[in-house]
């Protein structure tokens, strides 16, 4: 019996990747010169730092993402969603910070406190931001699993790619992204709702 529920979640790993991924293909770009205009990037938060104290490449490499859509004018406005669920871990205002000394005015800049998964990001990126058409910036593993709940919940999305990790590096996170991508389409058959929604805020046009 063991076995058999084994083979079986195998099974429907493999079968979860293999979605996400072909639903991605033709919507992700890794150079600025050949993503479109959007009015607004989502950026999908992650620590600033890693638990021995250095930063966190996933990190890095999306602020410097997110400023090269800026700056190159692919984007008009960055919403920052991450995890701000305690007074002393607050990821959006710490992208926020950074964006800011990479050169992003700080008007430009929109901050979403409640985006404690990438389900919940995706889905108040349309609710509270009212935004449907968006750039998500992650890495690119990352971007394929957004842009499939963002079909999912009527969210036009492509993903511009952040530069990725070494393997090394990102071993453990490659390992999880398996998981996760399982645990996408439970939530959807659960129907699975962002922990928190609120009131609305305007972006200018």
């Amino acid at each position: 019996m063991a076995l058999t529920f084994f083979v079986i979640s195998l099974i429907f790993i493999g079968i979860a990747n293999t979605v996400i991924e072909k639903s991605a293909v033709g919507r992700t770009f890794s150079s600025v010169d050949s993503i479109p205009h959007h009015k607004v990037g989502l950026v999908l938060g992650t620590s600033k730092f890693l638990q021995n104290g250095t930063v966190n490449l996933y990190y890095k490499y999306r602020v410097d993402a997110t400023v090269a859509l800026y700056k190159t004018g692919k984007i008009d406005y960055v919403i920052v969603s991450g995890d701000n669920s305690t007074k002393e871990y607050d990821e959006p205002s710490t992208f926020k910070e950074d964006l800011i000394k990479g050169g992003i005015p700080e008007e430009r800049i929109y901050l979403d406190y409640a985006g404690f998964r990438t389900l919940d990001s995706v889905v108040r990126v349309k609710e509270i931001f009212g935004q449907e058409s968006v750039v998500i910036i992650s890495q690119q593993f990352h971007n394929e699993r957004a842009i499939y709940l963002a079909e999912h919940y009527g969210i036009k999305a492509i993903g511009y790619n952040a530069k990725n990790v070494s393997k090394h590096y990102g071993f453990k996170t490659n390992l999880r992204e398996y998981l996760a991508r399982t645990k996408v389409f439970i939530d959807i058959l659960l129907g699975v709702q962002p922990k928190f929604l609120g009131e609305k805020i305007v972006i200018p046009s």
